[in-house]
């Protein structure tokens, strides 16, 4: 299946150059004279390598189809993660590398989504938001908090997150797949 220049979305996976990208940003540029140009940012989902390209307006590309699978986070060993289908128990190992941050925001026992194309992997679909425990932060320090102070806080992947000074070990909070960023408490 093909799509066009106008067909294009963040997340849409195409083949290119007999590589599998990910459109991870998009731009149409019309300049004055002559016809529109689509400036993509794409990710290599092999290596993780980034490139821009630039193509007219109109261009096809080859769209691919990819199979969504959930598999359970079983534990990491130094930088691979080790993964178990639940329901054929069958178990894999992918490098770090190719998770990317996604490694800051799964635990073990997660379920996560994964997409295959064929037996291969190639991308973690992850939520736009999860909830983490604090392990280590510093006690909020009184004074002025009327400019929304904050401090850092560890959370139980490692992830270092800003958080309100309301915030205290132990506590759980929700955080921003996509930024990184607190969101808010959860009780």
């Amino acid at each position: 299946m093909t799509v066009t220049t106008s067909e294009l979305r963040k997340g849409l996976t195409i083949l290119l150059d007999g590589e599998l990208y990910k459109v991870t940003d998009w731009a149409h540029n019309k300049q004055g004279r002559g016809s529109a140009q689509v400036r993509l940012t794409l990710k290599n989902l092999r290596t993780g390598a980034n490139i821009e390209r630039s193509y007219q307006a109109g261009a096809k590309f080859d769209d691919v189809r990819l199979e969504r699978r959930t598999l359970q986070f079983m534990y990491a060993d130094s930088d691979q993660y080790n993964f178990m289908d639940p329901e054929t128990y069958e178990q894999s190992s992918l490098n770090a590398d190719l998770l990317g941050d996604a490694v800051n925001y799964i635990k073990e026992g997660d379920n996560v989504d994964v997409l295959m194309h064929g037996d291969d992997f190639v991308d973690i679909d992850m939520p736009a938001a999860v909830v983490l425990t604090i392990t280590s932060s510093e006690p909020g320090v009184r004074g002025d908090t009327a400019t929304g102070a904050t401090k850092p806080a560890i959370l139980e992947t490692g992830l270092v997150v800003n958080v309100p000074l309301f915030v205290n070990e132990g506590d759980r909070v929700k955080v921003d797949t996509r930024s990184g960023k607190y969101l808010e408490r959860v009780s």
